[in-house]
């Protein structure tokens, strides 16, 4: 197995200070908002054979199996992070397999530069996610029930925003949420700033359930994204409880520390909260106006103290072992292609040790074997 070397990645949203206390190093005092392991083009994890890029071109079927390359092609499927929220994300939705295909072979066609600031397909991949509390961790995860959503509207007291209340209360479910939705993206600006202004002093003064949003304007004042996410469900993840996020699920995390896997891609579809490109005709293709719980996941028990998230999701599988004092070793062996990180105690892996935020690949096939006091995570495919 090999140790990776990984860069983290300095996002203005990031916690300057999370990422390093996992660690055990000095803050920059620079944000640092997520740290990659993998293969992604973007920045591969680096080896002492070269980047895992590198490595995984040399040799795929060796490095990846044969069913995995058979599956998937030649390239890792999956990109594993640890995500340090210090302000909110972006709210964004992820495109499935046959939209994301569709939208990058039109933007091929019309020869939009994959580097341009207003394209919203740099690959032909879908992007589900799934991310794991490290600490408490703040997030919004899909459609409230519009009648709920209306009662926080409504509660605000903001006289501009009675239009989308009556239209939450009056039409069927997908056409309230689309209804409203489209007029907060597409209001005359100024207007918006105004209402958002409002509504932000509002929050502020009423905390409880508005606590929420008020933090979100307070990152980005007149911003029509902070009226979109009190559309959404907020949820509090403890540490060790999972979020997925499927295609077109409006979402945006908001505070905290934690482990997240996805399908490697970077097919983003961006709702507010940035100052960055909103294609608004493209995002509501891709949203589904579906109303519902956002589904918080806890791990479950299999062989030999596994704790598996389960999703619908063949590119990346993601599992953890808490291991105790004297607990002996675990064999970890598969036949496809592990990335194995450390987060809490510390952990051999093979003849490397792992402390937090360690992590290293694991070709597949080859022996892996776990032990020690502390946690690790494990991400890999199915296939």
């Amino acid at each position: 197995m090999d140790r990776l070397d990984n860069t983290v990645r300095p996002y203005a949203w990031g916690s300057p200070t999370a990422i390093p206390k996992l660690l055990g190093v000095e803050p920059t005092g620079e944000p640092q908002a997520e740290m990659w392991m993998g293969a992604h083009p973007g920045a591969p994890s680096r080896t002492a054979r070269g980047t895992l890029v590198e490595v995984i071109d040399a040799d795929p079927k060796r490095e990846l199996g044969e069913s995995a390359v058979a599956r998937f092609g030649p390239r890792l499927p999956f990109l594993l992070k640890i995500l340090a929220a210090g302000a909110p994300l972006s709210l964004q939705v992820h495109p499935d397999l046959e939209q994301a295909r569709e939208g990058y072979a039109d933007e091929e066609r019309r020869n939009i530069p994959v580097d341009a600031p207003y394209r919203n397909y740099k690959d032909a991949n879908h992007k589900p996610e799934l991310i794991c509390a490290l600490t408490e961790f703040d997030g919004l995860c899909g459609f409230r029930d519009p009648a709920r959503a209306a009662v926080l509207l409504e509660g605000l007291g903001v006289g501009s925003l009675k239009p989308y209340v009556d239209v939450l209360r009056a039409h069927p479910e997908d056409a309230a949420l689309r209804e409203v939705l489209t007029a907060v993206l597409t209001a005359d600006p100024e207007e918006m700033a105004h209402t958002v202004a409002e509504a932000a002093a509002a929050c502020d003064r009423l905390g409880g359930d508005y606590a929420p949003y008020a933090g979100i304007a307070h990152h980005y004042p007149g911003d029509p994204g902070v009226i979109a996410a009190m559309l959404l469900n907020h949820v509090r993840l403890q540490p060790g409880e999972a979020l997925f996020l499927g295609a077109g699920i409006p979402h945006a995390y908001l505070s905290g520390l934690g482990v997240e896997i996805m399908a490697n891609s970077d097919n983003v579809l961006r709702c507010g909260l940035t100052p960055k490109h909103v294609d608004v005709p493209e995002l509501l293709r891709i949203v589904r106006f579906e109303a519902g719980d956002p589904g918080v996941l806890r791990p479950e028990a299999a062989p030999d103290g596994e704790e598996v998230y389960e999703t619908p999701i063949d590119e990346f599988r993601l599992s953890r072992h808490v291991l105790p004092e004297g607990g002996g070793a675990h064999d970890l062996t598969r036949a496809t292609p592990q990335i194995l990180l450390c987060t809490a105690g510390t952990v051999r892996a093979g003849e490397h040790e792992l402390t937090p935020g360690r992590s290293v690949f694991v070709p597949a096939g080859e022996k892996a074997e776990v032990s020690g006091a502390g946690t690790v995570f494990r991400a890999t495919v199915i296939a």
